[in-house]
C-alpha cells in the first residue's frame, strides 16, 4: 500500500510538472493509468517516453497557436504541431482518406527519441493532426526510436514496417476497422529482421516493402565499398525472411563512393520502374530502370537528383530537400512526399520550438519518352487568392523591372518567359525596398540549369545554408520558360516547365521586403504573362 501511494504521489508531482512545461494537461489517472500498467522499478525517464505529449487534442491546438506568430512559420506547408518534424513515413490512402505519418520528436527539437507523428487529409492539402502513432517502448526492440519506414496492407490491415533502433526491423499493425489508423498494436515477436551474423555484407534499416505473386520482397537501404545499393530479402508469411542479395549496383558516374541509399521506395511507373532514395551525403535523388521479376534485380537506366545543394550534406542546419517517399492515389497518380530541412543555426531551432517542413506533394508520371516529369499535386489550387495578372512585358538587357502589388510573403506565382537574347533572366522575389534582401529565380540559358540564388536572401546572421541550387533544365526549340514558384514565409520552391524542381529556406530579416521584379542579363528578355495568388493559411487559428 505505501509502493502505491509513493507512486501515485510522483503521479501527481508528473502531471502538475507536465502542464507546467506544456506538455499536458494529463489527468492524474491517466498517468497513475500509465503508472499501474508499468512495474515497480519504473524510472522517471521511462515514464515521460511513454507519454506522448501532443497526443491529446487540446494540447496539438495550444502548441499550434503559440507557434503561429512566427513569421518564419510556414502557412500552406505542413510543420509538426512543435518540436522535430521529419522523414514522412507510410504515406498511405485509406478508407477515403489521405495518410501521412513522419519522424518526429514530440518532445524536444533534438534528432532522437523518434516517433511516428501522424496527418489525415481528405484533399493532400488540409491537414488533420492526429494522435502519435507509434512510440519507443522502453526496454523493447525500439526502445531508442521507431524509425522510418512504409505501411503495406497484409491480410487487409494496414501494417506499419519500420526500423526500430537498435534491434532491426519491427511491425505493428491496426485493426481494417480502424478508419483513422489511430490504434497501433506491435509484433510481439518484434523484430522480425534482427541484425544479421557479423560479416554479413548487410544490415537491417529503413525497409521498403512489396508483393510479387505470392512473395514478399523487402529492401533496405544502405552502401557497400562499391557505393549506395540496398539489399533484397524475402519471405512467403511477412514473418520469417530470408536474405537474397544486393538490388542494385549503382555508378559513380552517377553518385559517390560515400554515398548511401536510404529510405528506398520502389514502385512502378509509366513502363519503368523507380527508385527514390536519399543519401546521407547529398539528400533525395531517383533511379529510372527495368525490374527482373526472375532475378529479383533492379537495373538502372538513369539517374537524377531531387536536391540540389552541391556541398552541404544532411544536416540540421542544411536547408536539404530529403526522405522522398510515395503512394499510388485512387485516381492512379503516383504522389511524392518529402521534408525540407531549415538552413538556420540549430541552437535556433530549439529557441524557435519547432523544426522542418513537408514539401508540397509533387506528382510524378513519364512522359512517352521516358522524361520524368514532376508537377505540384492539382489540389494546392484550392489555396488561391486574390489573384493579380500582369500584362506582357520585354525587358531591355541588365535591367530590371518591378512588379506592383504582386508581392507577399505567402504567395503563388504563375509566369511565362521567353529568355530572347538573355543570357540570364528570371524573378527576384522577397525584394526588400533597398535591394539588400532578395531571392533570385533564374534560368540560365548557356548552363541549361533553372536556379535559386540565395546569396542575398537574408541579413540574418542565423542564416547558415547560403548555397545556390542549380538544377538541369534544357528548353527545346522555341520553348518558353514556365515557372510555378511557391512562397511561403521560409521556405520557397519552384518547378520549371514541369521536369525540374527545387526546393530552399530563406530568412529575410525584412518581413515588409515582399516585392517581385523582372530581370535580364546579357540581351533581353519577354514575359509573356505572369499570374499570382495570396494563398490560405491551412490552420485554421493562422
Amino acid at each position: 500500500m505505501r509502493g502505491f501511494c509513493i507512486k501515485r504521489l510522483f503521479c501527481t508531482l508528473l502531471s502538475a510538472r507536465l502542464v507546467l512545461i506544456g506538455l499536458g494537461p494529463y489527468s492524474i489517472d491517466q498517468i497513475d493509468t500509465r503508472c499501474k500498467m508499468s512495474n515497480s522499478d519504473m524510472t522517471k525517464d521511462m515514464l515521460v517516453q511513454s507519454l506522448a505529449p501532443l497526443n491529446l487534442p487540446g494540447a496539438v491546438e495550444r502548441a499550434r497557436a503559440r507557434l503561429a506568430a512566427d513569421p518564419y512559420r510556414p502557412l500552406y506547408h505542413y510543420a509538426a504541431p512543435a518540436n522535430l518534424l521529419k522523414d514522412p513515413n507510410g504515406p498511405l490512402y485509406w478508407q477515403g482518406k489521405y495518410h501521412v505519418f513522419y519522424q518526429n520528436n514530440p518532445y524536444e527539437v533534438e534528432d532522437s527519441n523518434m516517433h511516428w507523428g501522424h496527418a489525415m487529409s481528405e484533399n493532400l492539402v488540409h491537414w488533420t493532426d492526429l494522435p502519435i502513432a507509434l512510440s519507443p517502448t522502453p526496454g523493447g526492440p525500439d526502445r531508442d526510436g521507431c524509425w522510418s519506414g512504409p505501411i503495406v496492407i497484409v491480410d487487409g490491415a494496414p501494417t506499419a514496417v519500420y526500423y526500430g533502433n537498435p534491434a532491426g526491423i519491427c511491425i505493428a499493425r491496426s485493426h481494417p476497422s480502424d478508419l483513422s489508423l489511430v490504434h497501433w498494436e506491435k509484433f510481439e515477436g518484434n523484430p522480425i529482421i534482427p541484425p544479421p551474423r557479423a560479416g554479413s555484407p548487410w544490415r537491417p534499416f529503413d525497409p521498403c516493402v512489396w508483393k510479387y505473386g505470392d512473395l514478399w520482397h523487402l529492401i533496405c537501404g544502405g552502401r557497400t565499398e562499391r557505393g549506395d545499393t540496398a539489399f533484397l530479402l524475402t519471405s512467403t508469411d511477412f514473418i520469417n525472411w530470408e536474405y537474397q542479395h544486393e538490388f542494385y549496383e549503382s555508378k559513380r558516374s552517377w553518385t559517390e563512393a560515400d554515398e548511401d541509399c536510404a529510405v528506398p521506395d520502389f514502385f512502378s511507373i509509366g513502363d519503368k520502374h523507380m527508385l527514390v532514395f536519399s543519401s546521407h551525403k547529398h539528400g533525395a535523388q531517383y533511379y529510372l530502370g527495368t525490374y527482373s521479376p526472375s532475378e529479383k534485380k533492379f537495373h538502372l537506366e538513369q539517374h537524377s537528383r531531387l536536391n540540389h545543394n552541391p556541398t552541404i550534406g544532411v544536416t540540421m542546419e542544411s536547408g536539404n530537400y530529403l526522405a522522398p517517399a510515395t503512394l499510388e492515389a485512387p485516381d492512379g497518380r503516383r504522389i511524392l512526399f518529402s521534408w525540407i530541412g531549415e538552413g538556420r543555426q540549430f541552437s535556433i531551432q530549439q529557441a524557435a520550438g519547432w523544426c522542418g517542413i513537408m514539401a508540397i506533394p509533387r506528382v510524378l508520371s513519364l512522359t512517352g519518352s521516358g522524361v520524368l516529369k514532376m508537377e505540384p499535386i492539382a489540389e494546392i489550387d484550392k489555396l488561391r487568392r486574390r489573384h493579380r495578372r500582369v500584362a506582357e512585358i520585354t525587358v531591355p538587357p541588365g535591367e530590371e523591372i518591378g512588379l506592383e502589388g504582386i508581392g507577399n510573403d505567402v504567395l503563388e506565382i504563375s509566369a511565362v518567359i521567353e529568355p530572347l537574347s538573355a543570357h540570364e533572366c528570371g524573378l527576384a522575389i522577397r525584394y526588400s525596398s533597398d535591394g539588400a534582401e532578395q531571392t533570385l529565380v533564374s534560368f540560365s540559358v548557356p548552363e541549361r540549369q533553372i536556379k535559386i540564388d540565395v546569396s542575398r536572401s537574408s541579413q540574418n546572421p542565423e542564416v547558415v545554408d547560403f548555397e545556390e541550387q542549380a538544377a538541369p533544365l534544357e528548353l527545346g526549340d522555341n520553348e518558353p520558360l514556365r515557372l510555378r514558384i511557391f512562397l511561403d514565409r521560409s521556405v520557397i520552391e519552384v518547378f520549371a516547365n514541369k521536369r525540374s524542381c527545387l526546393a530552399k529556406r530563406i530568412y529575410p530579416r525584412s518581413f515588409d521586403g515582399v516585392d517581385v521584379s523582372l530581370f535580364a542579363r546579357g540581351g533581353s528578355a519577354k514575359l509573356v504573362s505572369l499570374d499570382a495568388w495570396d494563398m490560405e493559411p491551412i490552420w485554421p487559428h493562422q
